[in-house]
C-alpha cells in the first residue's frame, strides 16, 4: 500500500446529500401544497391529518422488512429502483382528485421510502471511519434541512405559477432522474473505482466496515429470524435511543406537516409570505446538524469517551427544541419564527442519532437494527399528524405546540437516563 488515502468516500457523501434532498422534498411537498390543497378539495382539518399522516402508516410497517433487505440487496441496486417507484408515486399526486387518492398514494410513497435511511446507515458504516462519520451523517442529514429551506420558495414559485398539482409532477419527474443517476455512480468502496487501498484500509483501521461494500454485502448469507427482532427489542440501551428518536422525530414532522398550515391559518399569514418564512427554521436546522457533527467528530479525536461525544448534541439540541412552546406566548411573526429557528436548530443539532446506530448495532444486524430505531422513531409522522389535528380544532394551535416541546423534553430525559456508554452490541447468536 503506497500513496495518500483517496478522497472518494466525500463523492458518495454529496451522493448521500442529494438523495435526502429529494427524499424529503417527496415528504413535505404536501406541506406546501396543504392549505390551497385542502381549500380546494373541500378537506377539513381532521382530514387533513389523516392524509398527512399516511405516509407515516406505510413508512412505519415497513421499516423492519425494509431494514432486512438492506442487509441483503446491494444499496446500489435497491437504493435506485426505491427511488424511481416513490418519485413516480409523487408525481401521480398531481392526479389525485380526493382524499382516497391522496391517501392511497402517500401510503405507497412511505412505503417505498421505509429503507432509505437504513440505506444511507448501511453506506455510512460502509465508507467512513469511527472519527469522520458524526460529521457524514450530519451532512447528509443537513440534506432534508437545507433542501427544503431553499426549495420551500421555489415550491411556492411552482404552485403559484402552475397550481398544487405542479408541485407534485415537477419534484416526481426530479426523482426519476436522480434514480438513473445513483445506479450509474454508486459502488461500495470495494469496487468504486477512485478508491485506492491506502483509503480503504484508513477506512477499514477506523472502524468502517468495508466488508459490507457490493463484494461482500454484509448479512447476505443470514435468513430472517424472530430472535434476532426479540434481540434488539430487548436491550434498555436501544430503548432510550429509540424513544429519544420518537421524540426528536415528532419536532422534524410537525415542520413537515402543519408548519404552513400553523402560519397561514392559525397566524394569518399571507401564503407567500409564509412560505419564506417557513424556510428560516430549516436554515436554522441545518446550522444545527452541521454543528452537531463537526463538534461530535471534534470531540472523538480530541480523546473525549465516544459517548459523551455522540450524547452530548444529542441531550442539548432536544433540550433546546422545547423552546418551540415560546411562540404561544407572542403575537408578531419575527418572534413566532425565532422561537420555531430556535427550537428547529436544536432538533438539527440532535440529528446525529444515526451514528449511534452505527457504532451499537450488532455487526450482522445493521439493517435490522435501523429498521427497527426508524420504525420507533417514525411512530412520530402516524400520531403527530393526528394528535395534532384533533388538538387544533377549536381553533388554536397552543396545545399542539405545547405537546410537540414536552415530547422534546422526554426525549432528552431517555437519553439521559437509559441510553448510559455506547459500544457496539455483541451479535444474537
Amino acid at each position: 500500500m503506497s500513496g495518500r488515502p483517496t478522497g472518494t468516500r466525500f463523492v458518495i457523501l454529496a451522493l448521500l446529500f442529494l438523495s435526502v434532498v429529494i427524499n424529503y422534498l417527496d415528504r413535505a411537498n404536501l406541506s406546501i401544497a396543504g392549505p390551497v390543497l385542502a381549500k380546494e378539495l373541500g378537506i377539513h382539518s381532521i382530514r387533513m391529518g389523516l392524509v398527512f399522516s399516511a405516509f407515516g402508516w406505510s413508512y412505519v410497517l415497513c421499516q423492519v422488512p425494509g431494514g432486512w433487505l438492506v442487509d441483503r440487496i446491494r444499496p446500489h441496486k435497491l437504493y435506485a429502483v426505491l427511488i424511481a417507484l416513490w418519485s413516480v408515486a409523487t408525481a401521480m399526486l398531481g392526479l389525485a382528485s380526493g382524499v382516497a387518492a391522496l391517501f392511497a398514494l402517500r401510503l405507497a410513497i412511505g412505503a417505498l421510502e421505509a429503507p432509505s435511511y437504513p440505506i444511507n446507515n448501511r453506506v455510512v458504516t460502509t465508507w467512513f471511519p469511527e472519527n469522520e462519520r458524526a460529521t457524514a451523517i450530519g451532512v447528509y442529514t443537513s440534506g432534508q434541512f437545507i433542501g427544503l429551506a431553499l426549495l420551500t420558495p421555489a415550491l411556492v414559485y411552482l404552485q403559484v405559477h402552475f397550481g398544487w398539482r405542479g408541485i407534485f409532477i415537477s419534484v416526481g419527474l426530479a426523482g426519476v432522474i436522480w434514480a438513473a443517476v445513483w445506479l450509474r455512480v454508486y459502488r461500495g468502496p470495494l469496487s468504486y473505482r477512485g478508491t485506492n487501498e491506502a483509503e480503504i484500509e484508513l477506512i477499514r483501521s477506523g472502524g468502517g466496515l468495508v466488508d459490507l461494500s457490493d463484494r461482500n454485502p454484509g448479512g447476505n448469507e443470514r435468513t430472517f429470524r424472530l430472535r434476532d427482532l426479540g434481540y434488539v427489542l430487548s436491550k434498555r440501551k436501544l430503548w432510550g435511543i429509540y424513544i429519544g428518536q420518537y421524540a426528536l422525530n415528532s419536532t422534524l414532522w410537525f415542520f413537515l406537516t402543519w408548519f404552513p398550515t400553523y402560519l397561514v391559518r392559525y397566524r394569518g399569514i399571507g401564503f407567500q409570505q409564509a412560505g419564506w418564512l417557513a424556510s428560516l427554521p430549516f436554515l436554522g436546522a441545518f446550522a444545527g446538524v452541521i454543528c452537531s457533527g463537526l463538534s461530535s467528530d471534534l470531540l472523538v479525536r480530541r480523546g473525549l469517551s465516544l459517548s459523551f461525544a455522540r450524547k452530548a448534541p444529542i441531550v442539548a439540541g432536544l433540550l433546546l427544541s422545547t423552546t418551540i412552546m415560546g411562540a404561544n406566548y407572542t403575537r408578531t411573526p419575527a418572534w413566532t419564527i425565532t422561537f420555531m429557528g430556535v427550537g428547529f436548530f436544536g432538533n438539527g443539532l440532535a440529528s446525529i442519532t444515526w451514528s449511534l446506530v452505527s457504532a451499537v448495532a450488532p455487526k450482522p444486524m445493521i439493517g435490522l437494527t435501523g429498521g427497527v430505531f426508524n420504525f420507533m422513531g417514525n411512530m412520530a409522522s402516524v400520531t403527530v399528524p393526528l394528535i395534532i389535528g384533533a388538538l387544533v380544532r377549536g381553533g388554536r394551535f397552543s396545545l399542539g405546540l405545547t405537546y410537540i416541546s414536552g415530547l422534546a423534553l422526554v426525549g432528552a430525559l431517555a437519553y439521559i437516563l437509559m441510553v448510559g456508554k455506547i459500544e457496539r452490541l455483541p451479535p444474537c447468536v
